[in-house]
């Protein structure tokens, strides 16, 4: 048989059995949209939330008192220093706003505009700073997030914040960050660190925690217990303990999807069964035309299997076409805070383009072997009808 007159009669029947692969089609579209769309959303995140980590500084230490988290001396600094293996250590200065208005928490991050800060994601922020300029005023920097709040109460300019005293402390609104930055900005407002002590209620020697980087990881559990025999009232919080914390976030979320794409899929591989179980007259007229022009049942399967492939093959394409759309063009309204989490000023972050190839090929292999299995038993059920009982 010619691939010729093979070919142009699988197009022939693609098109005369298209009423009967439209519901299949416009189902196997779905499952796929929805499948693709949770792996481009938690591969975008899971990009850019690891690409934030990888900037910030190796280990946070924080002074612990009965539990607690307290203030800690800037004299530390001193102590830790004598440390062989840190490159960098600098004082850090955060803590949440109340701003009552809205019952909700800004995060306020006290940057020494005059020291080089160690963490990359603060320098790329800052970049965008003339500090004469900034330093004029008590100023302030603020994520989208904030600034969105800010106008809805019409302070467009200035904002004047509340200290322990019950005195307020007017701040200029310098700037606002571009809307890329809300992933890990949103709610921040960065300002002088000696502003934000005031703001903090913090006194001038002390600080929220302390930061440092140790540049060799075969010196970093020797630094993690000079830094306790430095002063055992601590806690060390290191970058890579939280990455995996991330990771394990991201691997739950996602294997909650997988739970619930595996129960579609499956139902749907049901249904799909029973769909081409049902084998009418028609089909058995046309088996009966087939085998009396010569045509064997090695043939008719191949004929029906590539049928159903291409079927199958483009609601996979359209899937993932409506998918990246969705995701990348609309930015996934309502899913992606699924994975981000509901935070307590809305966060409107921009999910950027990123796909992993691999993970395509494995969704395609995953959806299409299930699929033609389930037609793969009626095919052959139907390709070894008697020629001469199809004809009645």
């Amino acid at each position: 048989m010619r691939n010729s007159v093979f070919f142009n009669f699988l197009f022939l029947l693609l098109n005369k059995h298209k009423s009967k692969h439209i519901a299949i089609f416009i189902i196997s579209i779905l499952i796929v949209f929805l499948i693709s769309s949770v792996l481009f959303i938690s591969n975008s995140l899971k990009k850019e939330i690891f690409t934030t980590l990888d900037n910030q500084n190796d280990f946070v230490i924080q002074k612990i008192n009965s539990g607690r988290i307290e203030n800690i001396p800037i004299l530390w600094l001193e102590d830790f220093r004598e440390i062989n293996g840190i490159s960098t250590l600098e004082q850090r200065v955060y803590g949440q706003y109340y701003f009552m208005p809205e019952d909700i928490h800004f995060t306020i991050i006290g940057v020494d505009l005059f020291e080089e800060t160690t963490n990359k994601n603060i320098k790329e922020l800052l970049s965008i700073l003339n500090i004469p300029t900034f330093l004029e005023k008590d100023s302030m920097i603020i994520g989208n997030g904030v600034k969105n709040v800010f106008d809805k109460y019409h302070y467009f300019d200035s904002y004047d914040f509340k200290l322990e005293n019950n005195n307020s402390l007017n701040t200029k609104i310098f700037k606002d960050l571009p809307k890329s930055a809300n992933l890990i900005a949103n709610d921040l407002i960065i300002m002088d660190i000696t502003l934000a002590k005031k703001i903090l209620n913090l006194n001038e020697n002390e600080s929220t925690d302390i930061i440092l980087n140790v540049p060799n990881n075969l010196e970093r559990q020797n630094v993690k217990e000079q830094l306790i025999l430095k002063h055992s009232n601590i806690r060390i919080l290191e970058k890579e303990h939280l990455k995996k914390e991330y990771e394990n976030m991201f691997n739950y979320k996602g294997g909650i999807f997988l739970i619930l794409f595996m129960v579609v899929l499956f139902t749907f591989i049901l249904i799909l069964y029973q769909r081409y179980s049902m084998i009418s007259s028609n089909d058995k007229k046309e088996i009966g035309i087939l085998k009396a022009v010569g045509w064997g049942i090695k043939d008719i399967i191949k004929l029906k299997i590539i049928e159903n492939f291409l079927v199958g093959f483009m609601a996979f394409i359209i899937g993932i076409i409506i998918a990246y759309i969705f995701v990348f063009i609309l930015q996934a309204p309502i899913l992606k805070n699924i994975f981000i989490g509901f935070s307590n000023i809305r966060n409107d972050f921009i999910l950027n383009s990123y796909v992993e190839i691999s993970q395509i090929i494995t969704l395609f292999l995953f959806f299409m072997i299930p699929f033609l299995s389930a037609v793969l038993i009626p095919v052959w059920k139907l390709a070894i009808i008697d020629p001469m009982e199809s004809m009645k």
